[in-house]
């Protein structure tokens, strides 16, 4: 199953990166808050693919660009839908259902479902 890594970054403001691993890279989304509210939906901005490296990184990042620390990481099940993407988190602190949906690009919404703890099933596959 393909993992994922939220991480918490400071620079050049406080936010966290959702990275979802995509074949050679992750696919990357800047969010202004942390995913640790249920039915809440966070403006999340899509920004430029990452190393997978990343999945297991915390300390400086190069250029001067602050530091990331690790939030939360894990595997994801995801499957596209009419409005964006259905994904199902399995980390420590991200568990469950949660959906993707492209407002104008850059932007996206990122909402964790209410009743996120349980797992949509064997079928689900991966879409990102």
């Amino acid at each position: 199953m393909p993992r994922f890594v939220v991480l918490e970054h400071d620079h050049p403001e406080l936010h966290w990166d959702l990275m979802l691993e995509t074949g050679d890279v992750l696919r990357t989304w800047r969010l202004l808050r942390p995913p640790d509210t249920l039915g809440e939906t966070i403006d999340a901005i899509a920004i430029g693919d990452h190393r997978k490296a990343y999945l297991d990184y915390e300390g400086p990042v190069s250029g001067g660009r602050g530091h990331v620390k690790r939030w939360d990481a894990g595997e994801y099940r995801s499957t596209a839908s009419q409005t964006g993407l259905e994904l199902f988190f399995e980390g420590k602190r991200l568990r469950g259902a949660a959906r993707m949906c492209p407002d104008k690009d850059p932007a996206w919404r990122f909402r964790r479902d209410a009743e996120s703890e349980q797992s949509p099933g064997p079928t689900a596959r991966s879409a990102v």
